[in-house]
């Protein structure tokens, strides 16, 4: 399976992003985690430090657009097939700095897409 990176990530149970690594892990995802707080979901470590070197073929992203401006490099240095901006965290600005660099820029839900196997 390919790898996810889950950025956003939370050990609070009702947020979107936790049912994300859970929902992954269940569909048989390797599931990367990167948040503000460190913590575990499901016996994924949540990095509070950007790792240069993680290999994913998706970023799932449950970061408002504002935060997500720091992110831009670093992202796009990862190279990920694709980003899903899930519902909130929409932004045009690094949609078209991702088509601009051939990466694949989704609007939709990871839930979603997991629940009905298009992910």
């Amino acid at each position: 399976m390919k790898a996810t990176l889950v950025i956003g990530a939370t050990t609070k149970e009702d947020r979107y992003a936790y049912k994300a690594i859970q929902s992954l892990l269940l569909h048989k995802h390797k599931v990367f985690a990167y948040g503000t707080r460190e913590g575990n979901v499901s016996g994924v470590e949540i990095e509070t430090h950007w790792n240069p070197n993680w290999e994913v073929d998706t970023i799932t992203l449950y970061i408002n657009a504002a935060r997500q401006k720091e992110y831009y490099t670093p992202i796009l240095e990862l190279k990920p097939k694709r980003v899903i901006f899930n519902p909130g965290t929409e932004n045009p600005e690094f949609i078209e700095l991702l088509q601009n660099s051939n990466i694949i820029a989704e609007v939709a839900c990871t839930l979603v897409m997991l629940s009905i196997g298009n992910y």
